[in-house]
């Protein structure tokens, strides 16, 4: 067996780990970065990029299918399902083929395949080939889909959000277990493509929302799209042919739907399996999961390092990004007190329709004694109405006393850039009175954060 000596090891090749080894690298340690499956982040392969793609596709469907509102007549509109997974596939491969290519640029004595499993807190194996003793470890072996195992038994009808950008084509009918980020993504996506959809989600809170006013407006708008199911109970499934029967319960009932396949979007899981950590100092859960210091990445009393969606604390790409550079950061230069970071405001945005925002504190976080809250229906908000894109709700959040802005929770038009404007603000800690000095061009979506702003300013309950 092969014996290497490095001061930095990093296992895992994603966002996390192209950053803790670059930045690991810059400060002129020798770093070797381990990859045990095919390169290429998940962002890239089967995460941001291809769904943002076959999210593309629904939208130009679902703007053709409406164009008659406009008085602009379309004689008529075809989804070719080979066509438009064939341009998410192609597209996707672009995307990767840049991250491979920052990985070839890399020194090939850097780069080690293979699966990597540590053996104390200094020594790790790659495979039965390669025994490497370090300084410091950086895990940012990223997460995979969690399937429930009442879903098992669909067989080859079973499919998990990571296959769905490998499809030739798009299928007539599907269920997707799970109304988070990813299954209404998804979901919504392939109904306004033309695929009939029906979504399970365990609870009442979809995507994360938990304003309950915003929350009650989304599960009205996404119930208009898609067959929503809440407060359900997944029990079995079955095969039938070529189908798969998925059995529920809601309200002590049975129910069952039919389809050419089940999604699974319950949510990941890190990829901890197997990497050896109980042969390390590290303090496991009953989960496996290490014990380690949120600030500082660090895992307790070890010289080891967790970055990305490993850690599960943000999975965002850059979330990861940080997370990769403040663990290369503090692995170069172990053992030196390990250094906390600024993170960027908290900012997460769901590309659904309509889209959907959290940026900064969310209302549960919150003492809703000690805030004002302003809002805003799109109902009537002119540039939305004018795209009939007037469905929507937006609160904000500030501190009673200072008016300093706090967070927000949305669902509504052009999230993804009213999230972007309020996390700059939270971010610079500007007070609602600060942020409505700022220019609001008319006639914009964006007015109507500034009518919810005002709503905050003058609301002192």
């Amino acid at each position: 067996m092969q014996q290497r000596e490095v001061d930095v090891v990093v296992i895992g090749a994603g966002t996390a780990g192209m950053t803790a080894y670059k930045t690991a690298k810059k400060a002129n340690k020798r770093v070797l970065l381990i990859e045990a499956d095919q390169y290429g982040t998940t962002c890239a392969r089967v995460g941001c990029m291809p769904s943002k793609l076959l999210i593309a596709a629904a939208d130009t469907a679902a703007t053709v299918a409406q164009s008659h509102k406009f008085g602009v007549n379309v004689k008529s509109m075809q989804v070719d399902g080979k066509a438009v997974m064939q341009r998410v596939r192609d597209e996707r491969d672009r995307f990767v083929s840049f991250v491979l290519n920052d990985i070839d640029s890399f020194p090939a004595e850097d780069k080690l395949k293979g699966r990597a499993k540590l053996l104390d807190d200094h020594t790790v194996q790659v495979d039965d080939h390669t025994c490497i003793t370090t300084n410091s470890v950086v895990l940012a072996t990223g997460s995979s889909a969690f399937v429930p195992k009442e879903l098992l038994d669909a067989g080859d009808r079973l499919v998990q959000t990571d296959d769905v950008f490998y499809w030739q084509d798009l299928p007539k009918r599907i269920v997707v277990v799970g109304a988070g980020v990813i299954g209404l993504e998804l979901g919504i996506a392939l109904q306004r493509l033309g695929v009939e959809v029906t979504v399970l989600n365990r609870g009442q809170r979809i995507a994360g929302i938990s304003d309950p006013k915003v929350l009650s407006y989304a599960q009205r708008i996404v119930g208009q799209t898609v067959q929503l199911e809440l407060d359900t109970q997944v029990t079995g499934t079955e095969l039938s042919g070529d189908q798969v029967i998925v059995h529920y319960t809601r309200q002590g009932q049975a129910h069952q739907v039919q389809a050419d396949f089940v999604l699974s979007a319950a949510g990941r899981k890190p990829n901890i399996a197997n990497l050896g950590l109980e042969n390390t100092s590290a303090q496991l859960d009953d989960k496996g999961m290490p014990e380690f210091d949120k600030d500082t990445l660090n895992i307790t009393h070890t010289p080891m390092f967790f970055a990305g969606d490993v850690n599960a604390l943000h999975p965002l790409l850059h979330e990861a990004t940080d997370d990769g550079y403040q663990a290369g950061l503090n692995a170069a230069h172990w053992p030196q007190k390990p250094k906390t970071i600024d993170r960027r405001a908290p900012l997460a945005i769901v590309f659904s329709e309509p889209q959907i925002l959290k940026v900064g504190q969310s209302y549960a976080e919150l003492e809703s004694s000690q805030i004002r809250i302003g809002e805003v229906d799109f109902a009537n908000q002119g540039r939305s109405r004018i795209l009939l894109k007037n469905a929507g709700l937006l609160r904000v959040y500030a501190d009673k006393q200072s008016q300093r802005f706090l967070g927000a929770e949305m669902v509504g038009p052009a999230a993804e850039h009213l999230a972007h404007l309020l996390a700059w603000s939270l971010q610079m800690q500007l007070t609602i009175k600060q942020m409505l000095a700022m220019p609001f061009y008319h006639p914009v979506i964006e007015e109507g954060l500034r009518t919810a702003l005002r709503d905050a300013a003058q609301n002192h309950t």
